[in-house]
């Protein structure tokens, strides 16, 4: 029979070992969460839903299907579309989720902003190279967010010039425009006394810094000639502006009838941030 000597040691001894475990719980990291890089995130948004079939875009899949899982996991999008393609099904799921967070305009088109990003994704993803399109200003006589100002301004610093601003964002007063001036990211600019090559350079310079742009002519539509840009990865974009940008990275005009592009070839296709890294 155990002495009482003995229980009391054999008790001390598995105290010492439950105190011993907790501290080693305590001491372990916990399991990183994955992660969601907004940066290609975004790009899979513009693109995917562009796309005449379910490729995935070079680099999202992963990011793509965190926020899949993430909207199928709150009833909002069907396992059949957790496939790491960001197409219209996913899209519609998460103008559902930035509905449902009591959003409505342009911050529930379908395109992830950060805030909604974040909650969506809390216990289950951590974001990486996050978007912000900035906070609207008065410029030049327009509005437009101070992500597009500085996109414009290392544009022109580039040319050495200028350039006169026709209409800025968030500006819905331009039907012929087709909605794509109604959130962030969009310019039209004046080619008056720009001679034909020098416009090609203008846009050129444009996409350089992270413009999907294009020269606008008068047989193309209801307006005079033009520069018309769209910044890539806006996440204040309409959802006009957004098939723009997803069309321009496929090789199109940006116009409704999905033309070949007829601007200068300026590879790779970089966004702000991704050229900001080159510099």
């Amino acid at each position: 029979m155990p002495t009482r000597r003995h229980l009391l040691v054999t008790a001390a001894a598995a105290t010492a070992s439950l105190v011993a475990a907790g501290r080693a719980a305590q001491a372990a990291p916990a399991a990183a969460l994955p992660q969601v890089n907004m940066e290609a995130l975004i790009k899979a948004a513009q693109i995917d839903p562009r796309r005449a079939d379910t490729t995935i875009t070079a680099g999202s899949k992963d990011s793509v299907l965190q926020v899949e899982r993430a909207l199928q996991a709150r009833g909002l999008l069907s396992a059949t579309y957790v496939d790491g393609h960001f197409g219209t099904s996913t899209v519609a799921a998460y103008a559902a989720y930035q509905r449902s967070l009591g959003y409505s305009g342009l911050d529930a088109t379908g395109l992830p902003g950060m805030t909604s990003l974040r909650l969506l994704g809390d216990q289950r993803y951590t974001v990486t190279l996050p978007l912000s399109p900035g906070s609207r200003v008065s410029f030049r006589g327009v509005t437009v967010n101070t992500r597009t100002r500085a996109m414009l301004l290392e544009a022109e610093r580039l040319l050495g010039r200028q350039l006169a601003i026709t209409q800025g964002s968030y500006s819905s007063d331009n039907s012929s425009s087709a909605g794509t001036h109604d959130g962030g990211g969009a310019l039209d600019l004046s080619v008056s006394g720009l001679t034909t090559t020098y416009r090609t350079t203008v846009v050129a310079q444009l996409r350089r810094v992270g413009f999907a742009a294009w020269l606008r002519t008068p047989s193309q539509g209801d307006w005079p000639y033009h520069i018309h840009a769209i910044a890539l990865a806006d996440t204040d974009q309409s959802a006009a502006a957004q098939h723009q940008a997803g069309d321009y990275y496929l090789g199109l005009n940006g116009l409704a009838n999905r033309a070949a592009d007829d601007g200068p070839v300026v590879t790779p296709k970089l966004s702000w941030e991704e050229y900001q890294r080159t510099t």
